[in-house]
């Protein structure tokens, strides 16, 4: 079991990482190219792994922005046609959002770029490592079963999909330089 310097030093490390990562991918003209920043593609890219339009509830729960960003995101995005409302059946007072063909279509764009940048950056480790990672990050999320929703199961640990409350919140604060 590791002790309280080496977990604080892991964790110091994987936020490093991130980080740094993020920088690079933030740099990269696929998001200008598009018109859309790197938060509004992570909302597009999880709506995209829904299997159906998500609540907002549930959709809050899969991307690191306060409720209230998240709000006026969606009405960013559906003003510039990339997202739509739609009726919740089974309850009438709710709203589902989805990709319009649009937003769709920009997502995957936007994908397909983004998963080349990931790839390449990935390349420092081994394939054998790469797995390695991915069993490990998905260690630390695993425990956080309170937001089992339809898009946590969808969505991959790359969107931080089930982070715990306490490392969103430390996540946001960590990375306040990209809320913007």
């Amino acid at each position: 079991m590791a002790d309280l310097r080496e977990a604080n030093q892991a964790w110091e490390a994987l936020l490093t990482a991130h980080s740094v990562m993020m920088r690079r991918f933030a740099e990269e003209p696929v998001w200008k190219e598009h018109g859309v920043s790197m938060r509004e593609y992570d909302v597009l890219y999880t709506l995209a792994k829904c299997k159906k339009p998500a609540r907002m509830s549930d959709l809050q729960h899969n991307v690191l922005l306060s409720q209230p960003a998240l709000s006026r995101m969606v009405d960013r995005l559906e003003a510039r046609g990339l997202l739509t409302r739609v009726r919740d059946d089974t309850d009438g007072r709710a709203v589902r959002i989805a990709l319009t063909p649009r937003g769709a279509e920009v997502q995957r764009a936007v994908g397909r770029s983004h998963a080349r940048s990931v790839e390449k950056a990935m390349r420092v480790l081994s394939p054998e490592e790469q797995r390695e990672l991915g069993r490990l990050t998905g260690a630390l999320h695993a425990p956080d079963k309170t937001v089992a929703t339809e898009t946590a199961t969808a969505a991959t640990a790359a969107t931080a999909a089930t982070v715990t409350a306490e490392a969103r919140s430390t996540a946001q604060r960590a990375h306040k330089d990209f809320r913007k």
